[in-house]
């Protein structure tokens, strides 16, 4: 059997591009798409509700919720940091999503983000650079 590659939606290969990729023009508001944002990360939107600790059904009826755009603006911090660091967006969504993470239990940053942990990975990043940790 041969394996079947699903490409990746097409945006820019940059950060920027990315950002806005994830703008969710039909919601008339300055909002990012949980859709878009799952289907980048190839996650299923259950998953990315639980994440967000929402109801499944807040992601499809409300996308623009506050619990649903915090969570994936929260992702997007520790998304920029990571790009911004490697200088790679793909190098940086894989770590974010598979990565584990010593300091953390070996939890990768993904998991780390839906716990709420952003400050404390933001400040484990910031830290690499000045080669404090790692």
């Amino acid at each position: 059997m041969t394996a079947v590659n699903h490409p990746l939606p097409a945006f820019t290969r940059d950060f920027e591009g990315f950002l806005g990729f994830l703008r969710d023009r039909e919601a008339g508001t300055p909002v990012l798409s949980p859709k878009r944002f799952s289907e980048v990360l190839s996650i299923d939107l259950q998953t990315l509700a639980t994440q967000a600790h929402v109801h499944r059904n807040t992601i499809n009826r409300a996308p623009a919720s506050e619990g649903v755009q915090r969570f994936l603006r929260e992702a997007m911090r520790i998304i920029r940091a990571a790009a911004d660091r490697s200088g790679d967006l793909d190098r940086a969504l894989f770590w974010y999503r598979n990565e584990p993470l010593p300091p953390f239990g070996y939890k990768s940053a993904e998991q780390l983000v839906s716990e709420g942990r952003t400050e404390d990975l933001l400040r484990y990043i910031e830290s690499l650079d000045t080669g404090a940790a790692g």
